[in-house]
């Protein structure tokens, strides 16, 4: 390849930077003091934004009008599936033994007889689904979040998350496929899936006075929200916040 995965990160970061720069903070619109990088986030939100409205909203889109929705309902659980080992790794790591039990017996049933994940038949017997990584996982062992970031192409996120998904990137079977053509193609199905999900909310986005301020105490909440239900799993009363309020 002519251009290295160094040099396009080389020209996002260029990119954002000078949208950072100019961006100006409305006026009235709500603080929060996990935001302390709030101009530069709402600089890459600005690239991230283009972005979306420019390719990845189209594309999802077109996915949707396309591609019928027995192929969409196969392609979403076979990506759901290779997100159980992630889920089983931090299951155990949070003391969640029982999780950790169910996923496994989902990812064998719908990788065997689901025909590598395409099929759900463990929804069907019944077997919980859950999901689990390693930001969430710090959380619960009691890393505070830190400051909001939002990520190039990534979005929403925090110091404490944004690791947390390098890990969870090594848990993932796609990182060891040998043909890297094949994994950039399922990674780039995977990004488009996952934006056609979303494009029911899309009205509400537009709707909301600060879309960023919403998305980014949305973020904030889901995340305190999860990592609280795991230690009222684990029995932790220690009432420790994980610094969103509910």
């Amino acid at each position: 390849m002519a251009y290295s995965r160094a040099a396009c990160a080389a020209f996002v970061l260029v990119a954002v930077t000078g949208l950072s720069g100019c961006v100006t903070l409305p006026p009235n619109a709500p603080r929060s003091p996990q935001d302390p990088f709030e101009r530069w986030n709402r600089g890459v939100y600005k690239f991230n934004d283009v972005l979306d409205r420019h390719v990845a909203k189209p594309v999802a889109r077109g996915y949707v009008h396309y591609v019928p929705s027995p192929v969409r309902t196969g392609v979403s659980n076979f990506f759901a599936n290779l997100e159980m080992p992630t889920a089983m790794i931090n299951d155990l790591l949070q003391g969640q033994f029982r999780a950790a039990g169910s996923d496994l017996g989902r990812f064998l049933l719908d990788s065997t007889a689901g025909m590598g994940g395409l099929l759900d038949p463990a929804t069907a017997a019944g077997v919980d689904h859950n999901s689990a990584d390693f930001g969430e996982t710090l959380g619960v062992w009691g890393v505070h979040p830190g400051p909001y970031l939002e990520l190039p192409l990534l979005g929403p996120s925090d110091l404490r998350d944004a690791p947390g998904r390098v890990v969870d990137a090594y848990t993932n079977p796609l990182k060891y496929l040998s043909n890297t053509d094949v994994t950039y193609g399922l990674t780039g199905l995977d990004l488009v899936k996952t934006r056609a999900s979303l494009l029911p909310f899309d009205r509400t986005l537009q709707n909301a006075f600060d879309p960023y301020a919403f998305v980014r105490d949305a973020y904030l909440q889901r995340r305190a929200y999860m990592i609280s239900q795991v230690r009222d799993a684990n029995g932790d009363d220690s009432g420790s916040s994980d610094g969103a309020s509910p």
